[in-house]
């Protein structure tokens, strides 16, 4: 047992999850001096998606709803940090209480419902990153003795979704609110996701269909590209629930329209294999399950998108809670792998062992 696991059982448990995961997402900001001399994970580069990505493992959407603190999350050993969901209109997400966490299965469910503070306010912040990591970099570079401290930046993957007001019945609606988003974060993005697979906001994952799917990145694309006046690698995140033959049509569209990668899955509606009490988790109500319990599905989509397409860039996400479950995931065809409830269990360290412990 880990120092975070006793302060995680002995005061962040009793804390609302929600309200915890403000003040431990502080505490990383905060720390993020100290992260950067004490965190030291070796590089296991990965090219993908015409990136070089410092090591495989990355921190899935949902932690860094705002892109308030990417660097201080990569300082931990992250190789990518993918933030958002992000909509073209700010909103703030369902009622409370919707983050629940379920410690006998080491899992969260969540009904967040995409709260985020809309597509200009985070453009903005990610502008002024930029400014303040472009300043740094011209300051290192003066002192050649001092290069190699230089942090190297972690890719950047920004997800985008609906915003709740526009009914997903509207397909031009829902085509200029994605391409809001798209238009203002592409330029920051080293990728781009599409989003059409929460289980938080009503209708969305009717968009995972071929028919509405396929006018949506083309449109992503076009304006993503466009804004960005270079080609942005786009991926579409999918749901664990659909059926096999779904998914491989999801996977059909992503090699018929090029799209760089796809990342397999989001959190699911079902409540099989839990070991809490079926009474206390129908008591927490709806939302999206993640944590080990996705580990089976996620993993058979993984195979199932890699045996339909060799080639093409696959993150995967749901249920990786090891170092053995991400040299799993990559055995089993995976480019790139992501977690997070692993993360909110394990403390600021799960990434480094993650990435260092016994593979066995």
């Amino acid at each position: 047992m880990t120092t975070y696991d006793v302060l995680f059982e002995r005061l962040l448990a009793k804390v609302d999850a929600e309200r915890a995961h403000r003040l431990g997402f502080r505490a990383v900001r905060l720390g993020r001096p100290l992260s950067r001399s004490l965190v030291r994970v070796p590089r296991r580069p990965v090219q993908a998606m015409g990136l070089s990505f410092p090591n495989p493992l990355g921190l899935a959407a949902g932690f860094d709803k705002n892109a308030e603190g990417i660097d201080a999350l990569a300082a931990l050993g992250f190789g990518f940090v993918e933030v958002g969901t992000v909509t073209a209109k700010p909103q703030s997400g369902n009622p409370r209480p919707r983050l629940f966490r379920l410690p006998e299965d080491r899992a969260v469910v969540n009904r967040m419902g995409f709260n985020n503070d809309g597509a200009e306010a985070v453009a903005k912040r990610l502008a002024k990153r930029e400014r303040r990591l472009d300043g740094r970099d011209r300051r290192a570079s003066v002192n050649v003795r001092h290069i190699e401290r230089r942090t190297t930046r972690p890719v950047l993957g920004i997800n985008i979704g609906k915003s709740k007001v526009v009914p997903e019945e509207d397909e031009q609606g829902v085509l200029a609110d994605y391409a809001f988003s798209a238009r203002l974060l592409a330029p920051y993005a080293d990728y781009l996701v599409v989003n059409v697979s929460s289980p938080n906001t009503p209708g969305l994952r009717s968009l995972q269909t071929v028919d509405r799917l396929a006018p949506l990145v083309d449109e992503v694309r076009r304006v993503a590209d466009d804004a960005a006046g270079r080609p942005v690698p786009l991926c579409v995140k999918i749901a664990p629930d659909l059926c096999d033959e779904d998914v491989l049509a999801v996977g059909e569209l992503a090699r018929d329209r090029g799209l760089e990668g796809l990342i397999a899955t989001n959190t699911t509606t079902s409540r099989e294999g839990l070991r809490t009490a079926t009474e206390a988790v129908a008591a927490l109500g709806a939302g999206g399950l993640s944590g080990p319990v996705l580990r089976r599905r996620s993993t058979e989509v993984l195979r199932l998108l890699r045996a339909h397409d060799p080639r093409i860039t696959i993150i995967s996400v749901g249920g990786v809670s090891s170092a053995y479950d991400v040299q799993q995931r990559l055995r089993a065809g995976a480019t790139l792998v992501q977690a997070y409830t692993a993360f909110v269990y394990g403390g600021p360290l799960w990434p480094r062992r993650a990435l260092l412990e016994p593979k066995e």
